[in-house]
């Protein structure tokens, strides 16, 4: 799985000195492989890869901080953590935000709002790292849904991906595809004219929009599990 070519090591033995009890044949198996794995994943090439693409991301922000400061790491890294958005987008987090803006939200509350975001995209990973271009499709859908603040742009994100998860796809275009289709864009459009009625005619309609943020929630979640459960696993080994 982690690396081709390694194969285990295996003990010479004849009749005279007999079978080994089947239990500790499994467990010596079952250690050979697990050491064999944790060789391989902390293997020359992938710490290598880590310590350059960790050392060229830590000395981008360092040069950046030199020159501007306290100002680069909020706009760049620490806003990021703090962000709150009174005004109505996509988000499920919009209306607490928007009932409590006035006053400090507590480390517990910021905590809890990223708490399932970092739940899902840590499961997909456990999941799908193998499949390395895969992998980063779901992520970054899970990223956007269940992020504090939506907005249209940040649909881009996935779009540019599908072209490169779509071939290995066996969802058919006739009937789930196009399910998938009209469930996301109906709940945007759902949301998109409350968020109508709430911009251009003034109206309270804030618990709706809450509601249909809920609903383009489900649709995510919906489309998401469709496409993971129609493609066809494709592990890369790339070091």
């Amino acid at each position: 799985v982690f690396r081709s070519g390694q194969k285990p090591i295996l003990e010479d033995w004849n009749t005279g000195q007999g079978k080994t009890p089947a239990g500790n044949t499994e467990k010596k198996a079952f250690h050979l492989n697990l050491m064999t794995m944790l060789k391989s994943l902390f293997s020359r090439e992938r710490i290598m890869f880590a310590l350059i693409s960790g050392g060229v991301f830590l000395a981008c922000n360092v040069v950046s901080s030199y020159f501007y400061g306290h100002e680069f790491l909020h706009e760049a890294l620490l806003y990021h953590l703090t962000r709150t958005d009174p005004r109505h987008n996509f988000s499920i987090y919009f209306y607490h935000i928007y009932l409590h803006y006035e006053r400090q939200f507590s480390a517990v509350e910021k905590l809890i709002s990223f708490l399932p975001q970092f739940t899902v995209q840590f499961s997909l990973v456990f999941c799908f790292s193998q499949d390395l271009v895969f992998c980063i499709f779901p992520q970054t859908v899970a990223l956007v849904a269940f992020n504090k603040v939506i907005t249209a742009q940040y649909f881009v994100w996935f779009y540019c991906l599908l072209p490169l998860i779509l071939p290995w796809s066996h969802m058919k275009l006739k009937w789930e595809c196009l399910l998938c289709i009209i469930m996301w864009i109906g709940a945007q459009t759902h949301w998109l004219l409350w968020g109508y009625m709430f911009e251009f005619k003034g109206f309270n309609v804030f618990l709706q929009l809450w509601v249909a943020s809920l609903v383009f929630l489900a649709a995510n979640t919906f489309v998401l599990v469709k496409i993971i459960q129609r493609h066809r696993f494709s592990p890369w080994n790339l070091l």
